[in-house]
């Protein structure tokens, strides 16, 4: 109902107008709801953003009023340009509250973008586009939050631009091509099954650039299809996948906890061609994977094709390219891989593309953002992205998966930290969403939170050890006291942070993180030129050496185990020649170790790999 009042005023009363963005946020005490928020500031044009931020009319494509799909030639036509500042937001392992990284990421934005006059017009936030599953569950959108978020908040958490269910639609296209290529297989002889995947049409047999592919890859490649044999008619039509290795699942962007395991073709017509398998959820999708990291559309293109869905009975990998489907997944994805342009409450640029979870995928937005981004700001100007969750599982991605794979390093790494949380890691009472807090986080406890503030310390470690200098964002509560925010700065800046500031943009947007924005400026202009930025390993050693590296040097762990499946797809995996790409860890958010109980900076403790 809200909403659709609000919409009749939009109607009556038309877009902010030129020079709104330059207005200041009308803060009221205590903050209101995020939607009250949300809806007191009326958004910018689209076309007005885009316009300030340099891009021309043939560069973006708008969705409305709100929004606005930016076109890859936006940074092919600037590719010779200077980069700006990458800085990129991470924090501590969170209670399961959050501790306010995506709001941070976005107040940071507006200080800067809003604030300091010479960088107006040279700041862009890139965030991830939140998945369904969250919204509708207690966690809620991933706008922002109070005076520092996305707007319009509605459509950013909801549908957007459809990328989410452009991933859906090819993911599921595939999942059907696997299904249906096993059942073909099984019911028809080889010259059938060949003139299916090699067609005759006018007398002449037609290849795809995937067949095309395929009969390199089985050194046909060079022999005239009509001199083929029933042997090459077989070898080419033939995928032989052995199904109890299909790793490839549904997906649907809703939790749905009785679709995680299901038994498909239960149909008369396949009858005896079941198989148990199951639904995750989009963003945990490959393909969503594939988004993040791809750097052009052709690039997609390969990432596509080369995913590997299963094995077949020789232990082959068996990809999207074998089954002759990328290109049309590819064509379903052709406006996913364009970034949105939204904007901020104080009208500050925001780019939002691709959304996979840090504690299943590798938790970061796109690299295509950050591209088209970093150009747009130019040398002097600031991007700010976000990892997602601690930065022992969104952090450490970023920087061994996606800095991997685009190129670029941070100068800043901003650590968000709560009282809250800090006093959870010192050993204060559960936290639990949906219940009120206990009163020790509601009252001063310095003890707590010295005792908690290891858990950051820890944090702050790992993250020199990329050599990245690190600001330490204080998300401030009404609750907090001025001996707690001592304690903690005490504690980080002997840990070696660069930098602690106590940010209040929840409450006052922008104008709260002034002294946070001043401190990551700094902090970038000190890092520059020094080059220092490594990985955590190279991509030659083998994949127990890499996951044991993570193991020691990010979570601590005295030891790493593994179960008799995680040994035999790890020997499956080195004898295909997957050993060397970079590991993506999935654990719990909420612990270094892999037990959520264990709060703080554990040690001796060990690691139980189950599955890989």
């Amino acid at each position: 109902e809200r909403e659709t009042e609000r919409e009749t005023e939009r109607e009556s009363e038309g877009m902010g107008g030129k020079g709104r963005k330059k207005q200041g946020l009308c803060t009221k005490s205590p903050v209101p709801a995020d939607i009250d928020c949300a809806h007191s500031v009326e958004p910018v044009n689209i076309a007005e953003i885009a316009r300030d931020l340099g891009l021309s009319e043939n560069e973006y494509d708008s969705y409305g009023k709100c929004k606005a799909k930016v076109k890859l030639s936006a940074y092919k036509n600037r590719r010779k340009e200077s980069n700006g500042n990458y800085v990129v937001v991470t924090g501590i392992t969170p209670t399961p509250l959050g501790e306010g990284k995506s709001t941070t990421t976005v107040g940071l934005a507006q200080a800067l973008g809003s604030h300091f006059e010479k960088l107006e017009n040279k700041v862009v936030a890139c965030v991830r586009q939140p998945s369904q599953g969250p919204t509708f569950g207690i966690k809620g959108g991933a706008a922002g939050g109070g005076y520092s978020q996305v707007i319009p908040m509605e459509e950013f958490n909801l549908h957007m631009t459809g990328d989410i269910h452009a991933i859906t639609a090819a993911n599921n296209l595939l999942a059907a091509a696997i299904d249906t290529r096993i059942f073909h297989e099984s019911t028809q002889k080889d010259e059938a099954l060949f003139n299916r995947v090699v067609p005759l049409k006018k007398g002449k047999r037609v290849l795809s650039n995937s067949m095309r592919m395929r009969l390199e890859k089985l050194g046909l490649g060079g022999k005239p299809i009509e001199e083929f044999t029933q042997e090459d008619m077989a070898r080419a039509a033939r995928l032989n996948i052995d199904k109890d290795t299909v790793t490839w699942r549904r997906v649907l962007d809703t939790n749905d906890r009785f679709l995680r395991a299901v038994t498909i073709g239960q149909g008369p017509a396949e009858k005896g061609y079941n198989r148990e398998t199951g639904f995750d959820i989009t963003v945990a999708s490959e393909i969503m994977a594939v988004l993040a990291l791809t750097t052009s559309l052709k690039d997609m293109r390969e990432r596509l094709g080369k995913m590997v869905v299963a094995s077949d009975v020789d232990g082959m990998p068996v990809t999207a390219e074998d089954l002759n489907i990328a290109g049309a997944l590819t064509v379903l994805m052709k406006d996913a891989i364009e970034p949105t342009l939204m904007q901020t409450l104080e009208a500050t640029p925001v780019l939002v593309h691709a959304g996979p979870f840090a504690n299943i995928a590798h938790g970061n937005s796109s690299i295509i953002a950050d591209q088209i981004a970093l150009k747009l700001v130019g040398k002097d100007g600031f991007v700010i992205t976000e990892a997602g969750f601690g930065a022992d599982i969104g952090f450490e991605k970023f920087c061994n998966i996606k800095c991997r794979y685009s190129g670029y390093h941070p100068d800043c790494a901003v650590i968000v930290a709560t009282v809250r949380a800090l006093k959870m890691h010192g050993g204060g009472p559960e936290v639990v969403a949906g219940r009120p807090l206990a009163d020790e986080y509601l009252n001063e406890d310095i003890d707590l939170v010295a005792k908690g503030c290891s858990n950051l310390v820890r944090h702050i470690e790992n993250i020199k050890k990329f050599e990245i200098p690190v600001v330490v964002a204080l998300n401030a509560f009404a609750s907090d006291t001025q001996a707690e925010h001592d304690a903690i700065q005490a504690a980080a800046m002997g840990a070696g942070a660069y930098s602690v500031q106590v940010s209040n943009h929840h409450a006052l947007g922008g104008a709260g993180a002034l002294d946070l924005a001043a401190a990551v400026e700094q902090a970038c202009a000190a890092s520059k030129g020094k080059g220092g930025f490594k990985f955590l390993y190279p991509l030659d050693l083998s994949i127990k050496e890499k996951i044991g590296t993570i193991a020691r040097e990010i979570y601590r762990a005295e030891n790493v185990v593994y179960s008799e499946e995680a040994e035999r797809k790890i020997e499956l995996y080195t004898s295909q020649g997957f050993d060397n790409l970079p590991i993506c860890m999935a654990k719990t958010q909420y612990s270094f170790s892999d037990d959520a109980k264990k709060k703080g900076a554990p040690l001796d403790f060990t690691v139980s790999v189950d599955d890989v």
